[in-house]
């Protein structure tokens, strides 16, 4: 089985955690899709990361339908409730956490470009996305039923790649004020081997 990726993508990073904990053998294949050269398009034609090659030769691509065809495999931890509204309240969850991560990609590209040519009122609204989610993720937390429970889930991995994420690309520094259940979580989850081993340098 073969990952391809970036190792800074933390969609790629919730897979490849996934797949640690799971104790699934696989191939890290960096290939970042803007890097001249770059065969990402060769496994999805959207040229996006993550995509996975399984040991049939098959292709998935986008997380969360990944996530779904590991789960199939039926390989343990289970990572998603088998009763299926439960496992859909579980995956809105992580859709969530996974919005909050396209707001905060959305952030950093558009800081990238000249500042006379950054869009504010684009800005303000991916930031008012990221707050606003964060918020809602920190009440999940607080509940600690379908996320922040007594076992670890796609919404706990999620989540915990997201807080990774804006972390590493110094996106709303202060997110951690007022939402100290997040913060535990995340403590909890990067002492595990497999954050660890797929934290980005």
């Amino acid at each position: 089985m073969k990952l391809i990726g970036s190792y800074t993508s933390p969609y790629v990073r919730k897979i490849s955690v996934i797949l640690l904990e799971k104790d699934i053998p696989f191939e890290f294949v960096n290939d970042p899709p803007t890097s001249a050269g770059s065969k990402v398009t060769e496994f999805n034609p959207l040229g996006k990361v993550p995509a996975l090659l399984t040991d049939e030769g098959e292709v998935f691509y986008d997380s969360p339908i990944i996530v779904q065809y590991l789960e199939l495999l039926n390989i343990a931890p289970t990572l998603l409730p088998w009763e299926p509204l439960e496992a859909l309240r579980v995956k809105q969850i992580a859709a969530l956490a996974d919005g909050v991560t396209d707001a905060a990609v959305a952030l950093v590209l558009e800081n990238r470009r000249d500042a006379s040519q950054r869009n504010e009122q684009w800005l303000i609204r991916q930031r008012g996305k990221v707050l606003r989610g964060l918020d809602q993720l920190e009440k999940y937390a607080s509940e600690g039923q379908r996320l922040n429970g007594e076992s670890l889930n796609v919404a706990d991995i999620s989540v915990a790649c997201t807080l990774g994420y804006l972390n590493f690309r110094h996106i709303a520094p202060g997110w951690c004020v007022e939402r100290p259940t997040l913060i535990k979580l995340v403590e909890r989850l990067f002492a595990r081997e497999s954050f660890a081993r797929t934290r980005p340098s």
